[in-house]
C-alpha cells in the first residue's frame, strides 16, 4: 500500500516518483471500487469474475511496488549534481537576422536635422564650418486618419434681371445619399476581402477614432461596392 512520506524531498525526480506511485494507488483503488460496484449492482453480463479483478489488482500492486522501490533508492542516495554544461561559443551562434540595406526609394523622405546649439569652436572660439554629416534612415508609420470632405457649391444670381440662379451640379456619390467616399468604400472592401478583417473589427477601428458605424451600414457598403449603385 502506498503511503505518503512525512517529509517531501526537494529534488524533482523523487517528487515525480512519489506522484507516479500515488497515481498508481489511486488507479488500484478505483479498479477495486469498480469491481465491487459491478458485482453488487451490475447486470450478470457485466459482472467481473474474481480472477479478472484479482489480476488487475496484482498488476497495479506490482507497479506501485516498483515505484516505491525507486523512491526508496532515490531518498537514500544523495541527489546527483548536474554536470556543468559548457557555455555556448558566441562565435558559433547563428547571427541575428536583420533587415539590411537601404529602404525603398519610392517612400517619401522627411528629414530631421539634429544640429549643435553653439557653432563656436570649443577650443579657440572661432566659427565652425560645415565639413560633412552622418545620415541614418528609420522606417516610420503614419496612422490612418479620417477626415470629412466638405462639398461646397456656391450659388450665383443676377442682379440685373433677378431671375437667374446658377449653381454647379452636385457630384455623383458612390451610394445615393450615402456619406462614404470612393476611398472609404475601397478601404472597407480591401480590409474585408484582402486582409480578412471582419466587419465588427472594422467597426471597432472606426470607434477608436470617434466614428460610430453599425455593421449593417458597413454591410450595405460592401453590397454597394460589389454590385454598384
Amino acid at each position: 500500500m502506498f503511503t505518503v512520506p512525512t517529509e517531501l524531498p526537494d529534488d524533482p525526480p523523487t517528487l515525480q516518483l512519489i506522484l507516479r506511485a500515488a497515481v498508481a494507488e489511486i488507479g488500484r483503488l478505483r479498479l477495486m471500487i469498480a469491481g465491487l460496484q459491478r458485482n453488487r449492482f451490475g447486470r450478470r453480463s457485466e459482472k467481473l469474475d474474481d480472477a479478472a479483478l484479482q489480476h488487475g489488482v496484482e498488476d497495479l500492486e506490482q507497479f506501485v511496488a516498483e515505484q516505491m522501490a525507486g523512491l526508496a533508492a532515490a531518498t537514500q542516495s544523495p541527489p546527483e549534481t548536474p554536470a556543468e554544461t559548457p557555455a555556448p561559443d558566441p562565435s558559433s551562434a547563428e547571427p541575428v537576422k536583420r533587415n539590411r540595406g537601404a529602404l525603398p526609394a519610392h517612400l517619401p523622405r522627411v528629414e530631421v536635422i539634429i544640429d549643435v546649439d553653439d557653432k563656436a569652436c570649443p577650443c579657440c572660439g572661432g566659427t565652425l564650418h560645415f565639413i560633412g554629416e552622418d545620415r541614418a534612415e528609420m522606417l516610420d508609420y503614419i496612422p490612418a486618419q479620417m477626415r470629412v470632405r466638405v462639398i461646397r457649391r456656391p450659388r450665383y444670381g443676377c442682379r440685373a434681371c433677378e431671375g437667374a440662379v446658377v449653381q454647379a451640379p452636385a457630384p455623383e456619390r458612390p451610394i445615393d445619399g450615402g456619406m462614404a467616399t470612393e476611398a472609404l468604400l475601397a478601404q472597407v472592401l480591401i480590409s474585408k476581402y484582402s486582409d480578412h478583417l471582419t466587419l465588427y473589427r472594422q467597426a471597432q477601428i472606426f470607434a477608436r477614432q470617434g466614428i460610430t458605424l453599425d455593421r449593417s451600414t458597413l454591410c450595405n457598403w460592401l453590397r454597394a461596392g460589389a454590385v454598384g449603385s
